[in-house]
């Protein structure tokens, strides 16, 4: 074993990666590997549920191989049933495709939402219309802000509305969001926020739709992601059937994502009405929308992606150590 090899695995606890994240280029990470996915040089299977007996909770199981990085690992995300709130974890363990020794084992909580938004991000970026201007962003949790900070610099955004009933009463939320770009605007109600929307970031924790009918008075792009909420879906399963439909990766979302399954299920719609992923987006293969109507981009979160980030994180760790 080499001397640095004796350092490892590295256990990273949630405070070291809060102080490397500012270090991390999320969507330049997220970019190169679903352009790896693309061209072959990295493996998504399906995210797998594992219930816990007596229904005391369940773990989603996030596998995902990069080739290029001989790196291979599986992010285990644990929803535990208590008297209270519900416990939410996430780890991340990154294994070496060529040693088949553990490199870190580290805490996803902070990872899972910034890869969240940079996917996202990514979405937005080639998805949204050239001259799109207008960002609503519903939800003002951790995952609302970091949509926020990775969406302001993706188009040159003439307004920038917000969100949620939390605000109403929360002046330091809100004193957060505006600290994040100027351009921010507080709504009061999801109506005024959306309306006019070229971009709505749907960013919520909940179950059922946040948008209704003759909310939105012409097409935008909308996105939606993951809660752990049984078949949960942030917009109608009916919309789907007039949409242009696009995911993260078309070999599983629609087999995770609520909206879609009930959209199978109740509505006619077949997940062969995908237009295109991120891997397909990034690496030119996909059509744009049409804005003849709404645009759906809708997330679960890959395995892949908690791999890539804590990669990225363990490359600026041991480089940071000289290991």
């Amino acid at each position: 074993m080499s001397q640095s090899e004796k350092g490892l695995p590295l256990i990273v606890n949630q405070h070291a990666v809060r102080e490397a994240l500012p270090h991390l280029d999320v969507r330049g990470v997220l970019a190169q590997m679903f352009r790896a996915l693309g061209s072959n040089m990295a493996a998504q299977p399906p995210q797998t549920l594992t219930l816990f007996p007596q229904a005391a909770g369940d773990f989603i199981t996030y596998l995902g191989v990069m080739a290029d990085a001989k790196v291979f690992g599986a992010k285990l995300s644990p929803y535990i049933v208590t008297q209270a709130k519900p416990i939410i974890t996430a780890w991340t363990a990154l294994m070496s495709m060529e040693t088949g020794q553990p490199l870190m084992w580290c805490d996803s909580g902070l990872l899972t939402i910034e890869r969240t938004a940079g996917a996202t991000a990514l979405a937005v970026e080639h998805l949204a219309a050239d001259h799109a201007s207008r960002l609503a962003i519903v939800g003002a949790g951790a995952v609302g802000q970091a949509h926020l900070r990775h969406l302001v610099s993706v188009r040159p955004w003439q307004s920038i509305q917000v969100f949620s009933p939390r605000l109403a009463n929360d002046p330091e939320k809100r004193a957060q969001f505006a600290a994040i770009d100027e351009r921010v605007s507080i709504c009061s109600r999801i109506e005024d926020c959306v309306a006019d929307a070229d971009v709505v970031a749907l960013c919520t924790s909940s179950g059922t739709p946040v948008l209704h009918d003759n909310m939105l008075r012409k097409p935008a792009l909308i996105t939606s992601i993951s809660t752990n909420v049984a078949n949960a879906h942030e917009i109608p399963p009916a919309w789907l059937a007039d949409m242009d439909v696009y995911c993260d990766y078309r070999r599983t979302t629609p087999a995770s994502a609520g909206e879609m399954k009930l959209a199978l299920e109740h509505h006619g719609w077949r997940p062969e009405a995908v237009l295109g992923d991120l891997s397909e987006l990034m690496c030119g293969e996909a059509i744009r929308p049409s804005y003849r109507k709404h645009a759906f981009f809708r997330s679960i979160g890959l395995g892949l992606e908690d791999v890539a980030i804590a990669y990225a994180l363990f490359n600026h760790l041991t480089a940071r150590t000289g290991m």
